[in-house]
């Protein structure tokens, strides 16, 4: 079956994880195909793993969503996102996280930037940002870390979307996670000053078809989708 690539979008936090799960039950119930998408946030916002109850107290004012993936915080702002939508994985959630994240290893190798697998740690579990540790979920560039992932199963099908830094704002990020190191994470910017996210999108999509061997064909959300979208956007904003 082709993947369906569905257009890029810059929204506001709530539409863009209602729209994840509408591409994630459309496939469960096979109203849609397989999906990828890229998007970017309106806005600088906060989002949560969906299990996640407890964080600072400094963190109370900021704009906020949960999301329907376990994992930690992440605060968007110099990132493009990428979600993924796909039926029929078996395996351990480590093996899940290795298949889904294989398209993000080749189509940065493809523009030069070389990645591995973080090793995970106790530490994670102590720490509410999610770039204030790196897990097997996650990819790094010289030990810092570019891409954060999170996923969620509903019965044989995948939910998976990540952050991946772009320029990330230092001083913001040593306000909200005093946690974090400075030089822990690395932005696409600082590799490469004169890459593009058009560029970054175009790669990860051809790796995506090489990956899977699969057509990877431009689409639109279904009417279905859309009428799942305009209802579930509360479901996701925290206050």
């Amino acid at each position: 079956m082709n993947f369906r690539l569905l257009p890029f979008e810059c929204d506001e936090g709530d539409a863009l994880m209602a729209a994840d799960e509408a591409m994630l039950e459309a496939l469960r119930q096979e109203l849609s195909p397989p999906s990828l998408r890229f998007y970017t946030w309106a806005r600088p916002t906060l989002s949560l793993g969906f299990h996640q109850s407890v964080f600072p107290e400094h963190w109370r004012a900021l704009p906020k969503v949960r999301r329907p993936t376990g994992g930690r915080a992440v605060w968007h702002e110099g990132d493009l996102t990428y979600a993924v939508a796909v039926r029929g994985l078996s395996g351990s959630t480590g093996q899940t996280y290795a298949r889904l994240c294989a398209f993000l290893v080749k189509g940065l190798a493809d523009l030069g930037i070389e990645v591995g697998f973080g090793r995970g740690g106790r530490e994670y579990v102590r720490r509410p940002g999610c770039f204030s540790s790196a897990t097997s979920a996650d990819l790094l560039w010289r030990g810092r870390k570019l891409v954060g992932s999170a996923q969620v199963r509903r019965g044989d099908t995948v939910l998976q979307h990540g952050a991946i830094l772009l320029a990330p704002e230092r001083e913001r990020l040593a306000r909200l996670f005093p946690e974090q190191a400075a030089e822990a994470v690395v932005g696409l910017a600082e590799i490469q000053p004169d890459l593009i996210v058009d560029k970054v999108i175009a790669s990860l999509t051809a790796a995506w078809a090489a990956e899977w061997q699969t057509a990877v064909v431009p689409g639109e959300w279904s009417e279905w989708e859309r009428q799942w979208m305009a209802r579930g956007r509360g479901r996701w904003r925290c206050g």
